[in-house]
């Protein structure tokens, strides 16, 4: 039987310059570090994208069409990217080897290449291979002129179709226009993420973040589903509209064109509106809003954790220290606790629905 076409964003994650950094060190060790470095970037993709196959110091990802949209996507290249810079890091930092394989892997990068196409499944030696015109075109952007046309070495081009099928805006994230041309597809035009900007900017960047025993209360739900499908239904407004409690509608103004520290969220009920704005978001780890609720100003860490089978959701929300505030949320704080009670019954209800805590597994 013919497996039938179905259409999904293809993603590639190759490491630059390991092909001149395995051929100056020792073979035993950079291999060592290779399998470091690919298993931080497997760790930091799942399970918004799948493994498909591992292609030397390159990786084949996949995600079937509706199950990423823009500003995740971007979330988790970025965060792939500055976990694998950390670990760079940490490995330099850590080793006392003096072998060309641990002197050299600072020269070590990662680049991205994301398009939005036509694909097929078939299982070949047992294993299942992508194929179709558009896998061929992602694989064939590795070979490109973007090194030579902004000397970057770290960043993620986005094609067009992809920029279109999800939803991204170029002009508001700051990407770069680009074009490449290849024989028997023709020109692909395309749009380039700065990773290496984003990184420095990533290790400037101020945190807001309420730890333990830091705030007025601290609330926790386990919630079926690994952290980054949690996080995504915590975030994406239409998502967080069908399991918030008396939400009558919900709308997200993304200055710099996805989500993140300024976003805005209109979360109506009824004639009345919460506006929540983002401080702090840090994927998929925690992030921190600051919001009014009873006129009493919040600011409140929402934190994730993996734990056995599902995700540990902790919620720290904070209070000015004034007496009118201590008195307002000791009026309101049980009622607070039971209406977070309720929207995380709601939103473990909805993951189970939609199948998505499956996703842990792929």
């Amino acid at each position: 039987m013919l497996s039938r076409p179905e259409r999904g964003c293809l993603v590639m994650a190759d490491i630059t310059g390991y092909t001149a950094y395995l051929t100056g060190s020792e073979l035993d060790h950079a291999q060592d570090v290779l399998a470091d470095l690919i298993g931080t970037m497997r760790a930091a993709v799942r399970p918004v994208l799948r493994l498909n196959k591992l292609e030397g110091d390159a990786a084949f990802l996949y995600a079937p069409q509706g199950a990423v949209d823009g500003p995740l996507l971007v979330d988790v290249v970025e965060r792939c990217y500055f976990n694998f810079q950390r670990r760079v890091r940490d490995i330099r930092r850590a080793t006392t080897c003096q072998c060309n394989a641990c002197a050299r892997i600072a020269s070590l990068n990662l680049k991205f290449f994301a398009h939005d196409g036509e694909f097929v499944r078939q299982r070949i030696a047992g294993h299942e291979e992508l194929a179709g015109s558009d896998v061929i075109l992602v694989h064939r952007l590795l070979k490109n002129t973007v090194t030579e046309t902004f000397d970057l070495h770290g960043y993620a081009l986005f094609t067009e179709a992809c920029v279109s099928a999800l939803g991204l805006d170029p002009t508001a994230l700051g990407l770069r226009g680009h074009r490449e041309h290849y024989e028997h597809i023709g020109e692909v035009r395309g749009f380039v993420h700065d990773l290496q900007r984003r990184w420095a900017a990533e290790q400037e960047r101020r945190r807001v973040y309420i730890g333990a025993g830091k705030g007025a209360a601290e609330f926790s739900f386990d919630v079926p589903g690994p952290p980054a499908v949690v996080w995504d239904y915590l975030t994406s407004p239409t998502k967080r509209l069908r399991f918030t409690p008396g939400a009558t509608g919900m709308e997200q103004e993304n200055p710099g064109g996805r989500r993140g520290p300024g976003t805005v969220t209109h979360c109506a009920h009824g004639e009345d509106v919460i506006l929540e704005e983002v401080l702090d978001w840090r994927p998929f780890d925690y992030f921190t809003v600051r919001f009014v609720i009873m006129g009493v100003p919040i600011e409140e860490t929402c934190e994730l954790a993996a734990a056995e089978g599902a995700t540990r959701v902790t919620l720290r929300p904070s209070i000015p220290r004034t007496k009118k505030a201590r008195e307002a949320w000791g009026g309101m704080r049980d009622m607070y606790a039971e209406l977070q009670g309720e929207l995380f019954s709601r939103l473990a209800a909805v993951i189970t629905e939609d199948g998505a805590a499956g996703d842990a597994s792929t």
